[in-house]
């Protein structure tokens, strides 16, 4: 299983032309070997928002956006121990909240990353995919 960060769901559900050859490749990889992929609770927030707030273009209905990555992805809770680990990631990790919860949602279940973030790549402070 891998977590996906909530630009690659986005990608990976309207764009997926912009995924890097490895994230594609590892998405591809896990899709046929029936592994699910993961996304964090925060990133159907994260999205929903943007759709609301027009950030994102509305090319789909908020409740088709949901069940398109439902079908996709396993959807993560937020638990004590991933908002203990998001308190604890060092201080050259971004400062986003979001950023923090996903990657400590991949931390506590020991999962990769798929993420095109280069703060979040830099940082070493979990394996990423990109």
């Amino acid at each position: 299983m891998i977590l996906l960060d909530s630009h690659i769901l986005l990608w990976l559900l309207l764009q997926p032309e912009l995924l890097s050859t490895r994230a594609a490749a590892s998405i591809k990889a896990g899709i046929e070997a029936q592994l699910p992929l993961a996304v964090s609770v925060l990133t159907i927030y994260e999205l929903a928002r943007a759709i609301q707030r027009e950030r994102v273009s509305p090319v789909i209905a908020h409740a088709e956006f949901l069940r398109r990555a439902q079908a996709y992805a396993t959807i993560l809770p937020v638990t004590p121990a991933i908002a203990l680990t998001a308190a604890q990631l060092p201080s050259t990790f971004p400062s986003d909240p979001f950023d923090r919860i996903i990657a400590a949602t991949a931390i506590a279940e020991g999962l990769p990353l798929v993420t095109a973030d280069r703060n979040i790549r830099r940082s070493r402070a979990l394996r990423t995919i990109w």
